[in-house]
């Protein structure tokens, strides 16, 4: 390779490395931002587990529609992904968990509620009927499309539309382990919240003692135990539905900066590299025109 390519490749390695570097830092920022709202809407998740545990030990509950257990015939994906690409695996692991997820369903069986365009894209590619889709572009979770999405699924479950309520997202463990995970809705569930918590609670920090609690004896309510249980049977399933966003607001800038991280490191190992061969060819070239010259002179001289 000639002594030019060699530097124009170098410098254009390092105005990558800029833009890397630049985007890494972007991402640390809104990385922090959402885990903050990830970490601090864990104990909200384990609050709805709380209320419905004590809820479970009444009758009402167990034949509210929200609730109610069906064969699953028809199903309902909510996946959850990003509008951008370059943070690693991140969204490839979300689809491949919801593919897994639906292999034993026919794609007329399977309607998908797509929040990010790699998402609901993927499955419109294959023959997926896409009810509403949604662009994730704001950093934040944003409420109003959430309560959209949570209230027409809860409203199509209940016309029994849909027999059950899947959501794929990615699950947020660390800055660096993003878990691709697979959680039913809908029918809510004590067993569907408590794996939920069980999930999300970490091995150490402030969250970590976060337990499950037990269901207790049935309690009760005024004014009516319906009345209770359509309003309050309905937030729980938003706030699930809530928590995930987070989850997945998380761990997307959290894949995307160390993505960055990883390029910008790889950029400046190029870098070096492509320098050290130049400085090889250079030094090569040097000699070979000190030799020649000195060969000339000894050739005139003679």
């Amino acid at each position: 390779m000639a002594l030019k390519n060699i530097k124009a490749k170098i410098g254009s390695t390092n105005r990558t490395h800029k833009v890397t570097r630049a985007m890494e830092a972007v991402s640390a920022v809104k990385m922090r931002k959402t885990q903050g709202a990830a970490l601090a809407g864990r104990p909200y998740a384990r609050a709805a587990l709380q209320i419905l545990a004590r809820l479970s030990g009444g009758a009402d509950l167990a034949r509210h529609p929200l609730t109610a257990v069906r064969p699953p015939k028809k199903l309902a994906l909510v996946i959850l992904t990003s509008d951008k690409g370059l943070a690693g695996a991140l969204n490839s692991g979300v689809l491949k968990a919801a593919a897994d997820a639906l292999a034993a369903y026919p794609k007329d069986a399977v309607t998908v509620f797509g929040y990010g365009k790699k998402g609901y894209e993927h499955f419109a590619r294959r023959g997926y009927e896409i009810a509403r889709q949604w662009e994730n572009r704001k950093d934040e979770v944003e409420l109003p499309v959430m309560e959209e999405l949570s209230g027409e699924v809860a409203r199509r479950f209940i016309d029994k539309e849909f027999d059950q309520v899947l959501v794929a997202y990615s699950n947020f463990k660390s800055t660096f382990e993003q878990a691709p995970t697979v959680r039913t809705l809908l029918p809510l569930s004590l067993d569907g919240v408590q794996k939920l918590v069980q999930d999300i609670v970490p091995e150490k920090g402030k969250f970590s003692e976060l337990g499950a609690p037990e269901a207790v004896p049935a309690y009760s309510v005024e004014p009516e135990d319906a009345d209770i249980l359509d309003s309050l049977v309905p937030r729980l399933a938003a706030a699930m539905l809530y928590h995930f966003f987070l989850e997945a607001k998380a761990s997307e800038h959290s894949a995307r900066m160390v993505a960055m991280k990883n390029a910008s490191d790889k950029s400046k190992e190029v870098v070096r590299d492509l320098t050290r061969t130049y400085n090889k060819l250079r030094q090569a070239a040097i000699t070979r025109e000190v030799s020649e010259i000195v060969g000339g002179r000894e050739a005139l001289a003679a």
